[in-house]
Formats: C-alpha cells, structure tokens, sequence
C-alpha cells in the first residue's frame, strides 16, 4: 500500500452552484460551504467531511468558510476542486497543515492565542522526519521569531510540561486549526480575510506539495509511527496538550 495517494485530476467549477455560505445546509438548494461543495463534485454523498480530502485540511476548509466575510467568501469558491483527491497518510498531513494554520496565525493573534500556538509551532515538528515539508518548517520558525516572547513562554511550558507524541497525535493538529482560524478572524489587523485565504490556498499547496513528492522521503515517518498505532486503554482525559497550555 502506498504511503501517499497521487493527487487527482480536478473537475472545473460548474456554472450555476450555490454561493457559498457559513455552516452546514441540507442540500445545494439551501446554500454550500466550502467542503459541501467539494463533496458534490468530487461525485460523493453530500457532506462538509467528504471522504475525498483530509480530514485536517477539510477542517481547516470549513473554518475559514465560516469566518470569512460574505463579501469575500466567494473567492475561495475557485479553489474547491484543488482539495479533492488530497488525501494520504494523516500522520503526515495532520501536523504539515496544522503547523502552516499556526505559523499563518500566531504573528497577529491575542496573546493567550499566541502562546497556545507557540506550543504547537514548537512540538508538531516533533512528528515529522527529516526532509519532509522543509518550506512549512521555515515558516513555522520565522512565525515564532516574530514573536519572541511567545517563543520564550512556550519554550519554558514545555521544559516544565513535557508533550508525548502520541498525545500530540490525539488532537493538536485540529485544534491549532481552530485556533489559528479563529484568531485571525478576531485580530486586530487590516485584512483579516486575505489572511485566511491565504492560509488556506498555502495548506492546500503544501498537501499538493507532499502529495507528489517521492513516497521514500516519508517511509521512515510510517516506521516510527507504527509503535504508536497498537490499541491503548483509554485515557482519563483526551484533551488536547494545547488546551492544558494557556487560557485562551
């Protein structure tokens, strides 16, 4: 089985479907956001969580849907049929789109956000090996060089406050989306809906990026992820080491 899917050829954009719109909607009649309409054309069930895109990136579409403005919702509309057939390994793509969602957000977010993101920004790297997503990791460092003292604060939360991997795994990835997501729509910036959309067309080319480089370069990632895929008993509390690492 091949460690990453090769991408699909895309279907244009239709004339004559719905505007896109915030949330869920019952069918094409109502309205479609972002991954509703993916979901159309990429011939499935309708659904904002179609199985033919990642399930991070998918949450990553459905989040900047809804926060974008409704002037400005329509110019992602271009850009639904680029995520159909962006699937492969998660254990891959969860953290790549996560650390470009917090490397995106975390220079103009509030302060808790900021630190919250820092911790990502720091740890995700963690689940990636050597030589995969090299641009997504230069980002993720500038992003915390511009702010320094959110470096700091999380460098020292996770000196006292050790992340495992497997924990990582659990639900960082996604909740950095929303955080990311959420926090740009709320900062106190000039053009919070450029900036979303930006981050969206960047996720989705990184996913394209890795999607169509040579699957050797990430078969090491399989090796060392495989301990961690044996069943376990459940854990007390499944929270998100995001959530445990600042109010926000």
């Amino acid at each position: 089985m091949t460690v990453l899917q090769m991408v699909h050829d895309v279907p244009r954009v239709p004339s004559g479907m719905p505007q896109l719109s915030r949330g869920k909607h019952r069918s094409a009649k109502t309205g479609a956001c972002f991954m509703e309409f993916a979901s159309y054309l990429a011939g499935e069930p309708w659904s904002d969580s179609p199985q033919c895109t990642d399930p991070v990136l998918a949450h990553l579409a459905r989040a900047v849907n809804d926060r974008l403005s409704d002037a400005r919702r329509t110019e992602i509309a271009a850009d639904v049929p680029r995520v159909i057939g962006l699937r492969g390994d998660h254990r891959i793509l969860a953290p790549v789109i996560a650390l470009r969602a917090a490397a995106s957000a975390v220079p103009v977010v509030s302060m808790g956000r900021q630190h919250a993101l820092a911790v990502a920004l720091l740890s995700l790297p963690r689940l990636l090996p050597a030589g995969v997503a090299p641009g997504v990791l230069a980002a993720a460092r500038d992003a915390l060089d511009a702010v320094p003292e959110a470096d700091r604060w999380a460098s020292e939360h996770l000196r006292k406050n050790p992340v495992k991997e497997r924990d990582l795994r659990k639900g960082a990835a996604p909740m950095a989306v929303q955080l990311a997501a959420t926090g740009i729509a709320e900062a106190c910036v000039d053009d919070p809906d450029g900036l979303l959309i930006d981050l969206l067309r960047d996720a989705i080319s990184d996913v394209e990026d890795l999607l169509t480089s040579p699957a050797a370069i990430v078969d090491e990632c399989l090796e060392r992820t495989s301990r961690e895929s044996k069943p376990r008993s459940a854990s007390r509390s499944s929270r998100s080491p995001l959530m445990t690492s600042t109010s926000i």
